[in-house]
């Protein structure tokens, strides 16, 4: 038998007791037996803990970066455009709501190959063998037709056509923004991230932009021309100066890999951006740049340093085709 002694200590090493913080938070879901209000549905979130506490935080965070006018850098993957949150970003650079874009090169590619015709929703489970007969490409759910790059090789192979002949009569080789601001200057498609890039301005950054169709189209080009060059020192030098040349910066980033790292890495040389809201499924554990956290960019000097310095950023570990409408929603809709 468990003596009385031995069931006062079980109850003491269990229940010690409890010493609140003089300022907390309680834990609160929404009400909904009151008329639904969408904006208190996303003050909610703060305090419903998890990661719907950091998607409210990272609305906070967004909406001071609006409030100080902190040049806002987003970066985002290319799957990101593959998926309808392509919409949401060109609504943000239609409205002048962020100021500078870094991608990969499907960023670029597929913005301008949904000019032409949609991509098809589909199902992650779909007959591999059926798709790959039908001249499918299965992105997750979303099937992109062989048909999209016919298209877009049409459409890509006068511009190389144009640069090269400038390179060979002034001796100017094309830089990788000159060449991302031409697609959109040419693509006349109010659909488009990269046509309201080139009408508003807002220089898109694309340091891998031969990893994708455009270098496949490059490759078969640059047979036919073997001298042609293409410059992405350009690249690098704008976006590190166009970091250092502005007091405060800001980054929202949707997804990771190499996007996120090379517009977190121009703000080295400033000491960090001021904030930081980054949207991830990556884990951490295998030392990747991809699952890093906030918290290993500050020991590179990628985010600004405060006390405590989570003040200042915060990762929402979700899919932000889930995620980022409601950030949207809540930090630039009024």
């Amino acid at each position: 038998m468990v003596t009385e002694e031995q069931l006062k200590k079980a109850r003491d090493l269990n229940y010690l007791k409890s010493e609140y913080p003089k300022d907390f938070t309680p834990v609160k879901g929404h009400d909904f037996s009151q008329a639904l209000d969408f904006k208190e549905l996303l003050s909610s979130y703060k305090t419903t803990g998890f990661q719907a506490t950091h998607l409210g935080i990272a609305i906070d965070l967004i909406k001071k970066m609006r409030e100080e006018n902190v040049t806002i850098l987003l970066s985002y993957t290319s799957n990101i455009v593959t998926s309808g949150l392509r919409d949401v970003i060109a609504y943000l650079v239609k409205k002048k709501l962020v100021h500078v874009l870094c991608t990969s090169a499907g960023g670029i590619e597929e913005d301008i190959m949904k000019c032409f015709k949609p991509f098809i929703l589909g199902d992650f489970h779909a007959d591999t063998k059926e798709l790959y007969t039908r001249g499918m490409n299965r992105t997750g759910n979303i099937y992109t037709p062989d048909e999209h790059y016919v298209e877009f090789e049409k459409f890509l192979l006068p511009i190389l056509e144009k640069f090269y002949q400038r390179q060979k009569d002034e001796g100017k080789i094309v830089s990788t923004p000159e060449m991302i601001n031409e697609f959109g200057s040419q693509i006349n498609d109010k659909s488009s991230i990269t046509y309201w890039a080139s009408k508003n301005n807002i220089p898109i950054f694309c340091p891998a932009l031969v990893d994708g169709a455009i270098g496949d189209v490059i490759w078969f080009f640059k047979n036919k021309h073997p001298d042609f060059k293409l410059d992405i020192a350009d690249d690098v030098y704008n976006l590190n100066n166009l970091s250092v040349e502005n007091e405060k910066t800001g980054a929202i980033c949707l997804g990771s890999g190499l996007p996120r790292h090379y517009m977190l890495n121009a703000n080295l040389f400033k000491g960090g951006v001021r904030y930081a809201v980054y949207i991830s499924t990556a884990g951490e554990g295998d030392g990747s740049t991809s699952g890093s956290k906030p918290s290993e960019a500050y020991t590179w000097g990628k985010i600004e340093l405060f006390k405590p310095y989570e003040k200042n950023s915060v990762l929402v570990e979700g899919d932000a085709t889930i995620v980022f409408p409601l950030i949207v929603a809540g930090a630039f809709v009024d």
